[in-house]
Order: structure tokens, then C-alpha cells, then sequence
């Protein structure tokens, strides 16, 4: 009980300091707004598979009915946060009943929404998606910072017909953050090391705006792992902050190692988002889900996630979907890739991204 109030006065505290966010100095990555997509390797599932999913829950067959193009044609459109589901598979082959693709027999994490029956991606190891990502960067080297999110994917999917995937332990963990750094090194990245800098906690120097500048962090990457709190606790592990770890990771703000917060409701979660910006944190959130907004054409959920502050908000929709009515899509305000943070400079500064 004790341990709940203190936590409680500690984010109480942090609300009340964070009404008033600091607009002078240079900007830094917190002080930025972009766009970008949910499961960005997703292509469209086979027909017939589809139609086997929509005679049983056309509900789910719904949620799963979206795809994107491909990691350079979205990066190539602006998108600056993307978001990648891996799947430990050390000894590989773990994904391969049914499937003719090679590549699932090779070791190393896959890239694959629901194993067995979600399959269809763009870059099905891990490695080749970084590959991809670190070759645009090389190319365009003044983006800004841009965001990858991974889901560390654990589901029990054989009950519906498909494959059960491997448990993320510690030592899955070790072997993800090995295998990015393989791809993308430090001078590539921006961890959590590198905000906390001298500060005991990550938390504390998020709070300090200890962010590195934007101007130093054009060309780099963040990662954040966004996962409930038991699985986010084993890729922590005993450390104090994020010590050591190429990921940020989802947690509540009076956590030692909050840096990041995956808040998906725009509208719900609308007041806690402008307050966890103000104080300093990155914050995702979403513009749609589920097909839902499109299929509606509903943009209450976008206006609010664009106007929140939400550093990166994600979409299925950088294009319309032509089956859908209306033209539902999300782009960046006034055609920008990054903005200036509608929270945090609120008086603007042009695109981030063409500045020199």
C-alpha cells in the first residue's frame, strides 16, 4: 500500500510539473511529431485463408483485412516510426510447418503477425527488415530520429490452427538486442544509455530534458519494446533503469526506467498523452485500428491523435484503402514528415526533416 501511494504522488507530481513544458533551447527528440504505421511488414493474407477466418469470426477476419506496401515505400512517404512483430526461433524451422519459404528455416528471429496463419510479410527475418530500414537511412541521412516499435511475440496460436510461438525469456531478450546491434551500430542508435547519461534514473533524466538534440540524432534509431508489464520486467531484468539495453521500453511514468509510454486512445487516453509530453516523454498512440475508422471513414480518432501531442502516431492507412468509401487515410499535417510538437512547440518550426 505504501509502495502504490508513493507512486501515486510521485505521477501526481509529475502532472502538476508538467503543465508548463519548456519551449526554448534547441529541439530535441522529444520535441517532434511524425506519423507512422502498425505492423509495417504486414501484406494482404492469401484469399482463401481470409475467407476460411470470415466464415468462422468475421469480426477477426475484419481486423486482419489491411496490409502495407513496403518498408522504403513508407519510409519513402514519411512514415518515421514503424512497427515490427518478432518471433524467437534460435535453432530455426520453429515457423515452417506448411510454408514453402526458405527463410523460416533459418535461425534467427521472424517477422510474422500470427505464426501459421498471419504470414504473409515483407521481410520475414528480422535481420533483412534492419537491412532494408539501415540502407534507406544510409541514404537519407538528415531524417530524423525514427522510431521502431517491436511487439516480442509469445501468443498460444496452435488451438486456433496455427503455431504456437516460442516464450521470450531472458535469454531470448539478450539474443534480440544482439541481433539489432548486428545490423545497426551505436553511432546508428540512440538507447537508453544515452539519455540517461549521469542521471541515477532514466526516469530522472527524462524529466531533466536530457534528450539528445535533434541535430544529433538525425540518421539514428529508437527502439521501444512495447509489451505488458511482466514482459517488459524480463528484458529489464535487475537493472535500475534500461542499463545496457538497445530498448526503451513501455512502462507506467513513475517507473525508474520511464522514458516511453504506448498510450493507443487518443481520445481516452487524450489527457494523460498531453501530460506525459509536457513532462518529457515519448508517447504512441494510434489513428485507427481494427479496420474500424476506415471502414467509416471515422477521423475523430486521428484529429485527436494529430492535435494530442503523441510524438508518433501510427496508422494502417498512410494510403487509402480504394474498397473502403470515403478515402480514409492519415498524412502528415500540411505535408510535413516532422513537425514540431503540437504540446511541446506549439508555435511551430516547418518540417524538421527538410531543415538545414
Amino acid at each position: 500500500m505504501i509502495a502504490r501511494l508513493a507512486a501515486a504522488l510521485l505521477l501526481a507530481t509529475t502532472t502538476v510539473a508538467a503543465q508548463e513544458p519548456a519551449t526554448d533551447g534547441p529541439t530535441r527528440i522529444n520535441d517532434i511529431a511524425v506519423i507512422g504505421t502498425h505492423n509495417s511488414y504486414k501484406l494482404p493474407m492469401p484469399a482463401a485463408t481470409m475467407m476460411k477466418i470470415r466464415a468462422v469470426d468475421p469480426a477477426m477476419a475484419d481486423a486482419l483485412d489491411y496490409s502495407h506496401r513496403t518498408l522504403v515505400e513508407q519510409l519513402d512517404a514519411g512514415a518515421r516510426q514503424l512497427e515490427i512483430d518478432v518471433n524467437h526461433d534460435p535453432q530455426g524451422g520453429h515457423y515452417a510447418a506448411g510454408s514453402r519459404d526458405a527463410r523460416l528455416r533459418r535461425p534467427g528471429f521472424k517477422v510474422l503477425h500470427i505464426p501459421g496463419i498471419d504470414n504473409s510479410s515483407s521481410c520475414v527475418l528480422l535481420r533483412d527488415c534492419l537491412s532494408i530500414i539501415r540502407r534507406w537511412s544510409d541514404a537519407h541521412p538528415r531524417h530524423v530520429p525514427i522510431l521502431l516499435m517491436f511487439n516480442a511475440k509469445d501468443e498460444r496460436n496452435a488451438a486456433r490452427g496455427g503455431i504456437d510461438a516460442l516464450p521470450f525469456d531472458a535469454a531470448a531478450f539478450d539474443a534480440l538486442d544482439a541481433e539489432i546491434r548486428s545490423v545497426m551500430p551505436p553511432a546508428k542508435l540512440v538507447t537508453p544509455d544515452d539519455v540517461q547519461g549521469r542521471y541515477p534514473t532514466l526516469r530522472e533524466a527524462v524529466l531533466a530534458n536530457n534528450w539528445p538534440t535533434l541535430e544529433a540524432s538525425r540518421g539514428k534509431f529508437l527502439f521501444a519494446l512495447d509489451e505488458p508489464p511482466a514482459k517488459v520486467a524480463v528484458y529489464r531484468g535487475a537493472r535500475t533503469s534500461l542499463e545496457g539495453r538497445v530498448f526503451f521500453i513501455n512502462t507506467d511514468e513513475a517507473s525508474p526506467a520511464a522514458a516511453y509510454l504506448t498510450l493507443n486512445d487518443p481520445i481516452r487516453d487524450g489527457d494523460r498523452i498531453r501530460r506525459d509530453v509536457a513532462a518529457g516523454y515519448l508517447v504512441r498512440t494510434r489513428a485507427d485500428a481494427n479496420t474500424r475508422e476506415a471502414r467509416a471513414n471515422d477521423t475523430a480518432p486521428r484529429d485527436a491523435a494529430l492535435a494530442g501531442g503523441a510524438q508518433y502516431v501510427s496508422t494502417d492507412y498512410l494510403w487509402p484503402d480504394p474498397r473502403f468509401p470515403g478515402g480514409y487515410r492519415v498524412q502528415p499535417p500540411g505535408g510535413m514528415v516532422a513537425r514540431c510538437n503540437p504540446v511541446r512547440r506549439p508555435a511551430g518550426c516547418g518540417d524538421l526533416e527538410r531543415s538545414r
